[in-house]
This record gives structure tokens, C-alpha cells and sequence, in this order.
């Protein structure tokens, strides 16, 4: 089990699209709703391995404080403000789409952003602590937007979202960090991330795939339907994606060196979209099958364009 979970994470790029076609399947053979119930927990299991891993002390340190407060900039003013657009122009008289494309541009930053900007030899330390602030801000933030963008167009309960955010984020990120406490303090730093951090990342793996799949089984009848749907999502998430990278390797080839552009491309252009998908599935009720799958979407989209990109960074950005 353990080596297809590693095998899993390591191809989302096709994982995601197979749990698609296989919700889709599965939607229209069978009576999907009771899946319903699985939301939840499937929700937990998809963050909390996310979660168990982060070392909050690392916001402590601040002598990159002008690399941070770029990269959040771009996080939460930037790229919103084009989800929104983008979402009003192909997803105008289909607001819950548009809702999840402003989902995927709220929410920065993952497990991911760490993995890819060591891979792409970026600077490691400042990924992590991009992590935690686009994590933390994103927290508060992405209620208030929704309601300040789409509150006219799509019923959004503030009260509502904050719950679920505190549910689907705060819960699991509380847990975690008891969880990496306990077990540090039993089996020591280095054992804790030899033993236990490096095998319970994957596991959310699971979750990520448990939710594409239910999301789509509940909405497979409408697709099938309207069978281009899925083909019309694919436009604006590619706009934003290219829009991402060339914002964010523009900001660091001119204001940084190599390895803190790199963790500020990674910082940026890796949306979590686990948490996304989390806050779309339980705080919209009903609705949330159609706004998931934009957001479903996007996950294949993002995995092909950062494997590329490590490619593609050198060209790009300053030497070392």
C-alpha cells in the first residue's frame, strides 16, 4: 500500500483525471448521493497528514521579511483580483464556476510549494515559511473575499464559511501540530521526520483523490448531459496558471536572487487547492459538486505546469 500512495502522489497529473473518470462512472451507474457522507471525513484525510509536518517556528524567523511580503502580495492581491476577472469574463452567467475559479487563486501555497522549490534548487527555508503565512492569511482572507467579490451574485454566509474554514484548516492544523509534539518528543526531531513525516504526507493523497471522485460521481448526470462542460473549465485555469508564472518569475528576476525567486515562484503558483476543494465541498451544500470541479481541474493543470517549470525556471531567472 505504501508504495502505490508514493506512486499515487508522485503522478496526480494522471491520478486525478483517472479518479474523475471513474467518479463519472460511478455517478451514472449508481445512486451517488449517499456519497455525500463521505465528504467529511474524506476532508480530514486529505488535510490533516498536511498538517502534522509544519514547523510553526519557522515564522519566528524574519530576515527575509521583503521576500515574504512580496510573495503575499502577489498571493493576495494580485492573483484575486485576476481570478475574479477571469471568472467574470468565461464564467459570468455561471457564478458557482466562477466562485471556484476565485476559490483556486484565494488559497496559496501547499506541501507542494516546499517540494517543488527544492527540486528547482530554490530557497527552502523561506518555502516554508511561505507555507505557513499563505496558509494562516488565506485563513482569514478567503471568507471575506468571497463575500466582497461574489457575495452579490452568490449566496455566501460569512458565519458559514469562517465555521468550515475552522473545521477544514484550523482543526486539522491543531491536531497536527499535537500529533508532531507528541511524537517529537517521543521519538526526537530527526526520528520524528525520518519515521513518521515522510510516510504520513501521502496520505492525503488518498483524500485529494476520495474527493475528486465523489465530487464528480455527484455531478456525473450533469455532465453527462452537457458533455463539453469539463472542456470549457480547462480555458481560464490555463490563463491563470500562465498569468502566475509570468507575474511571479518577472517579480524575481528583477528583485532577487535565484533560490529566493524560485521559492517566490513556488510560493505563488502552487494553490492549495486540497483546502480549496475542502471549503467547496462543505460550505456550499449542494452546490459544491459544480464548484469542486473546477477546481478538480485545476489540480491536473498544476501538477503538469510545475513538473515543466522546474524545466524552464533557468532560462528565466538570474544565476545564481
Amino acid at each position: 500500500m505504501w508504495k502505490s500512495l508514493i506512486f499515487l502522489q508522485g503522478h496526480l497529473g494522471v491520478a486525478v483525471p483517472a479518479s474523475l473518470v471513474l467518479g463519472l462512472v460511478y455517478g451514472l451507474a449508481f445512486d451517488a448521493s449517499p456519497l455525500a457522507l463521505a465528504i467529511l471525513p474524506l476532508t480530514f484525510l486529505m488535510v490533516f497528514p498536511m498538517m502534522v509536518g509544519l514547523r510553526m517556528g519557522e515564522l519566528a524567523k524574519v530576515e527575509d521579511w521583503k521576500l515574504q511580503v512580496t510573495t503575499q502580495s502577489v498571493n493576495f492581491l494580485a492573483i484575486p483580483l485576476l481570478g475574479w476577472l477571469l471568472g467574470m469574463v468565461f464564467f459570468g452567467d455561471r457564478p458557482l464556476l466562477a466562485l471556484g475559479l476565485l476559490l483556486t487563486s484565494l488559497l496559496p501555497t501547499s506541501g507542494m510549494t516546499i517540494s517543488w522549490t527544492g527540486l528547482a534548487k530554490g530557497n527552502v527555508p523561506a518555502a516554508v515559511r511561505m507555507t505557513l503565512i499563505g496558509l494562516l492569511l488565506g485563513s482569514i482572507l478567503a471568507p471575506l473575499y468571497l463575500k466582497v467579490l461574489l457575495g452579490a451574485t452568490v449566496e455566501i454566509s460569512l458565519v458559514k464559511v469562517f465555521s468550515q474554514i475552522a473545521l477544514t484548516v484550523l482543526l486539522p492544523l491543531a491536531s497536527g501540530l499535537a500529533l508532531q509534539r507528541i511524537l517529537v518528543a517521543r521519538l526526537g526531531r530527526e526520528g520524528f521526520q525520518k519515521r513518521v513525516q515522510g510516510r504520513i504526507g501521502p496520505f492525503s493523497t488518498l483524500g485529494v483523490l476520495g474527493i475528486v471522485f465523489v465530487a464528480m460521481a455527484l455531478k456525473a448526470k450533469g455532465i453527462a448531459e452537457h458533455p463539453a462542460e469539463l472542456a470549457i473549465l480547462v480555458i481560464p485555469l490555463v490563463v491563470l496558471y500562465l498569468a502566475n508564472f509570468a507575474l511571479s518569475i518577472a517579480v524575481g528576476r528583477w528583485f532577487f536572487p535565484r533560490p529566493d525567486a524560485i521559492a517566490l515562484v513556488y510560493g505563488s503558483v502552487m494553490r492549495n487547492l486540497s483546502i480549496a476543494l475542502a471549503i467547496a465541498m462543505s460550505a456550499f451544500g449542494t452546490h459544491g459538486p459544480e464548484i469542486a470541479l473546477i477546481i478538480s481541474a485545476a489540480y491536473v493543470i498544476q501538477v503538469q505546469a510545475a513538473a515543466w517549470s522546474v524545466k524552464f525556471l533557468p532560462r528565466f531567472l538570474p544565476n545564481p
